[in-house]
């Protein structure tokens, strides 16, 4: 029978850790430190002496760093003991398991400790992927049960998931959430499903990015590095899916998949595999990249690994370039083509937009020498390499011919007609569309093998990526000419095939969709989403603050064009999403989008 909870606040004071993995012995350190008692349980005895070794390694380097003093880790080491026996848990005021993700396992471990354990005992699991709900439905007591997912390493990630079931009694709720806070993490409360809310977003993301690979799009190294570079992520997707250990990834997607039944939840074919193989990420040694040893975290070269000399067709010269605009983007690639030496012609409709386009770009380099990034003098003479116009006539003679104009096919079309018929036999024409097809662009021409994609991020100053986008007509020498280029004016080049999103908005747009689902199913709130993304997953920005950024309206447009292209219902946008934007609610822009933003 179920023990009544009274309305007198739970006390954690004694706390007991079952399983002393890394995540284990990760939570055991944050609950020393903060003062309380901690039994750690595990049933090898080695594991359990390998957790206290590392636990005084990582405190003494805190001690190094000056974030304890030598007494304070003497009293946190104090506050712990190991035992290979869950009946040491019996005094414990609340239990964390952390052990393998198996029902079977979590489910035994709860059957024990209800055996041992005081009837006031809470008990809570660290599972990311399997049913709280089933778990405490299981057990002797419900109502005590819920789930506490820490993120890995416990130390330093601030995010800390509390999941109540419908059995989950709020007081708790509360007393863990409490707790969370007095470690100095910061909580949020989420609802049991596979995932959650920061592995429910993350591991979607991972699976796409998986499957992206083995239909050999690109390679994980341009994978990797256009998520990192393009939204600011501290790791890829496939270097972060080693880290995770594929096979936990596998098993997280089997059971997101089982309740959601959406196919972009379904494991990519390339984890199943590599699972089997027993190359299940850096812990084995070798996953989607090769390591130096298991556990190692150094990346070695193996046959997938590119050639360092880039060898392949030689490219055609550019010293001058055409960029076609006069918005944020054209002035922004017209000013990272004039930092690095080349003459640029900025052309737009009416030689008035030129001229406005490159005052943008005088007080873009005015900001930068404010800075300290650059000097008057190299900002003068940057400023004097951009000659603007008022017709695309004034592309005769250039090498390379850059557009960035409205995100509309046949404006583009209208434009690659013209530069036809303006630019020289030999030039490079690139587009920078983010979305809509290059070939179609190609095609308006007579030469469409001269045709690339050059898509650049914004703004482009900053922004380090550009995606090279070859079409089936493009020519190799065209191909190492735009390489070349990037190299040049110091961006990172990633290669990608002609389908819409590349890389970065096929796998980013799909994430934020599925972000604006779960607050449609009131799953969790806007800023409990964005926190647990900004703190449980490193991103630099969370879904909805981002999105505002890059405009509602822009967003829904990518998300349809992914639609359109890969006719997945999961890439079917979010019905709020579109009606925010049929509202007028596009973001920052209009002072209203998923948040409301005082108008300047």
């Amino acid at each position: 029978m179920a023990t009544p909870l009274s309305d007198t606040p739970l006390s954690l004071k004694k706390i007991a850790v079952v399983g002393l993995g890394t995540m284990g012995t990760g939570i055991t350190e944050v609950l020393v430190q903060a003062g309380r008692e901690v039994v750690g349980i595990d049933v090898s005895e080695a594991q359990a002496a390998r957790a206290l070794t590392a636990l005084e390694a990582s405190t003494a380097r805190s001690v190094e760093r000056g974030r304890l003093t030598g007494a304070e880790r003497a009293d946190a080491l104090a506050r712990l003991r190991t035992s290979t026996d869950l009946a040491a848990a019996a005094d414990a005021d609340l239990v964390i398991e952390v052990v393998p993700e198996s029902y079977e396992i979590k489910h035994q471990i709860f059957r024990e400790l209800d055996g041992v354990v005081r009837p006031e005992t809470i008990l809570a699991t660290g599972t990311n992927a399997l049913s709280v709900t089933r778990l405490a439905a299981d057990s002797a007591r419900p109502e005590r049960v819920l789930g506490l997912h820490f993120f890995n390493p416990a130390p330093a990630m601030k995010l800390v998931e509390v999941v109540s079931s419908v059995l989950t009694a709020p007081q708790v709720v509360a007393a863990v959430t409490d707790l969370a806070l007095e470690l100095g993490k910061e909580p949020v409360a989420v609802g049991d499903r596979p995932g959650f809310v920061a592995d429910g977003l993350l591991f979607g993301y991972l699976n796409q990015a998986a499957a992206m690979y083995e239909a050999r799009y690109a390679s994980r190294e341009d994978i990797d590095a256009a998520m990192r570079l393009g939204c600011g992520l501290p790791m890829g997707p496939l270097a972060l899916l080693d880290l995770i250990g594929i096979d936990t990834a596998r098993t997280v997607l089997d059971a997101m998949y089982a309740e959601s039944r959406d196919r972009l939840h379904a494991p990519a074919p390339i984890l199943k595999q590599l699972s089997e193989a027993g190359l299940t990420g850096r812990k084995a040694g070798r996953g989607f990249y090769t390591y130096e040893a298991p556990g190692s975290a150094a990346v070695v070269p193996d046959p997938l690994t590119p050639a360092a000399d880039g060898t392949g067709a030689a490219g055609r010269e550019v010293r001058s370039v055409g960029v076609a605009g006069s918005g944020t983007m054209a002035s922004g690639i017209a000013e990272v083509f004039a930092k690095a030496g080349y003459d640029v012609v900025l052309a737009a409709r009416s030689e008035e937009k030129a001229e406005v386009a490159k005052a943008r770009i005088g007080r873009s380099l005015a900001r930068s020498v404010d800075k300290g990034r650059l000097t008057a003098e190299a900002a003068a003479q940057t400023l004097e390499r951009i000659t603007p116009a008022g017709s695309y006539d004034a592309f005769a003679d250039v090498d390379l011919a850059v557009e960035a104009v409205a995100e509309d096919l046949e404006v583009k079309r209208q434009l690659f007609q013209a530069l036809d018929k303006v630019c020289k036999p030999g030039a490079v024409l690139a587009t920078t569309t983010s979305s809509l097809p290059v070939v179609a662009c190609a095609r308006a021409t007579s030469r469409p093998q001269d045709v690339i994609g050059m898509h650049f991020f914004n703004p482009a100053p900053a922004m380090k990526l550009v995606e090279v986008v070859r079409t089936v007509l493009t020519a190799d020498e065209v191909h190492a000419t735009v390489r070349e280029v990037c190299r040049t004016v110091r961006k990172h080049a990633v290669d990608c095939g002609d389908r819409a999103g590349f890389i970065v908005n096929a796998l980013l747009f799909p994430y934020l969709n599925n972000a604006v689902k779960m607050v449609e199913e009131h799953y969790a709130t806007l800023d409990d989403i964005d926190a647990a993304m900004r703190l449980g997953g490193g991103y630099p920005m969370g879904p909805f603050e981002l999105l505002d950024v890059v405009g509602l309206d822009v967003s829904l447009a990518i998300e349809k064009v992914l639609h359109r292209e890969f006719r997945d219902p999961g890439l079917a946008p979010a019905p709020l999403l579109e009606h925010l934007v049929a509202a007028g609610c596009l973001g920052r822009k209009t002072g209203r989008g998923f948040r409301e933003y005082a108008r300047r």
